[in-house]
């Protein structure tokens, strides 16, 4: 039987997104990766049907299925052995150490060889960075000294997660590269790669690096939908909110290795609706590009007012509003200052940085103006919140101006990205490369 809920604007959805779409979503996002408004009637889906007409899942299955990430005690991690070997990727730059610790004890070699594992590396490495910084200038030089894949878990590179950049490192697990190969188009190693040029950390580099996904292959857009639903959906795509909910309320089987998000990429989908999103994405393209800008002139302002407010999507939202024209607001000025008046209270609160809370503000104005107000259709909410932005956040002259209105907060917050920084530096699995560069880093920082 198939069982619906009204949520948020009162439309009816699925019970499978919301259990198995949302929670994987909402909990991930405390870590490095993360649909607002309205949703949709979804019809369940068998895991049967949706897979039948998957090419190569059942392949990817099996093959990750031999590549898990291993177990091992932390304290023996920095003592195993390791294959190493130097690559030159490009003649005008330092070569690139390229990394397998743990390869003879966890057996690796028995079917593979290291230096064919590296060649390919190499090879996947040329590609991704030489295209990245094509395709993305703010990206160059991309400064990659050491490239691990990294055959366990650690406090580096998680259960769950399918790489992570350090300090002009890049560590990938085995099954990371079979799905980025398979699956993604070395979609993850070109966002690992941007990080590398990234000025500082938060949410507003992973932004930058899902922008650079986006533009590559917009099935991303699905994915990493916190950072860009509300523009899409206000400026360029009314029907994105159904589009998400049809994309994200296929059922998963929760049995396989194949992370669902794959899962959600690999099964069939309406390619029509998929190719009417992807023509419009050159309309994004200078917003992403701003949003770009004002990070890299601005590291320390915007990742501190995205992780204040907690919006992920702060800055492609500063973007639209500073380079397009908003929709018409028709509503009675009263409702208007009210509405406002609620963005300001929400919005201008410190909690997620003084207390560590991890509150989406403009979320908690979304559905404060919902319940307490006659505001009821979500477009016009969201419509709202933009011109809310524009007023606080727009000069006189059309550009954005990044205001910290508690220096004091705003300095303990730097205060505590620096004591993450020397606490990671500590970290006896820290290889030499990573370390200078973490410490360069926190010079760098601590400078600034």
């Amino acid at each position: 039987m198939k069982i619906y809920l009204k949520i948020l604007t009162g439309k009816v959805f699925s019970l499978s997104l919301l259990v198995k779409g949302f929670s994987r979503f909402y909990s991930g996002f405390q870590s490095t990766r993360c649909i607002t408004g309205t949703v949709c009637l979804i019809s369940l889906v068998s895991v049967s049907t949706a897979f039948s007409e998957s090419v190569g899942l059942e392949t990817l299955n099996n093959l990750l299925t031999k590549h898990p990430a291993q177990t091992i005690p932390q304290e023996k991690i920095s003592s195993l052995p390791s294959f190493e070997k130097e690559v030159k990727l490009f003649p005008d730059r330092d070569p690139v150490l390229f990394q397998i610790p743990g390869f003879e004890t966890f057996e690796c070699g028995k079917c593979h060889a290291a230096e064919e594992l590296v060649t390919k590396s190499v090879g996947r490495l040329r590609k991704v960075i030489t295209q990245l910084e094509t395709d993305w200038p703010q990206a160059k030089p991309v400064p990659l000294k050491q490239y691990i894949i990294q055959p366990y878990t650690d406090k580096l590179l998680q259960k769950g997660q399918l790489a992570h950049a350090t300090y002009d490192t890049i560590r990938v697990f085995p099954s990371t590269i079979l799905i980025d190969e398979k699956v993604y188009q070395l979609n993850t190693h070109r966002h690992e790669a941007l990080h590398l040029n990234q000025p500082f950390v938060g949410h507003v580099n992973e932004l930058e690096a899902y922008s650079v996904n986006i533009l590559d292959d917009h099935h991303f857009l699905f994915l990493e939908y916190p950072y860009f639903a509300d523009v899409i959906s206000v400026f360029f795509e009314p029907e994105l909110d159904t589009l998400l909910a049809d994309w994200l309320g296929r059922d998963i089987n929760d049995r396989l290795e194949v992370p669902r998000e794959v899962q959600w990429y690999l099964m069939p989908f309406d390619e029509d609706r998929l190719n009417r999103l992807k023509s419009s994405s050159q309309k994004w393209k200078p917003l992403l590009h701003e949003a770009s800008r004002l990070y890299r002139e601005h590291p320390y302002k915007t990742a501190y007012l995205t992780a204040q407010t907690g919006v992920r999507s702060l800055l492609f939202d500063l973007a639209a509003v500073s380079l397009l024209s908003l929709p018409q607001l028709d509503l009675p000025q009263e409702q208007i200052e009210k509405a406002f008046a609620v963005f300001e209270q929400q919005m201008t609160r410190d909690d997620n940085t003084r207390l560590g809370y991890v509150i989406d503000r403009k979320q908690e104005s979304m559905m404060t103006l919902k319940y307490t107000s006659p505001i009821k259709d979500p477009n016009t909410r969201r419509t709202l919140y933009f011109h809310y932005l524009k007023q606080k956040f727009i000069g006189e002259d059309g550009k954005v101006k990044l205001t910290i209105t508690d220096q004091k907060d705003f300095e303990a917050f730097l205060k505590r990205k620096r004591e993450t920084i020397s606490k990671m530096i500590d970290y006896p699995a820290l290889t030499e490369i990573e370390r200078r560069g973490a410490e360069d880093f926190l010079k760098k920082v601590s400078k600034n």
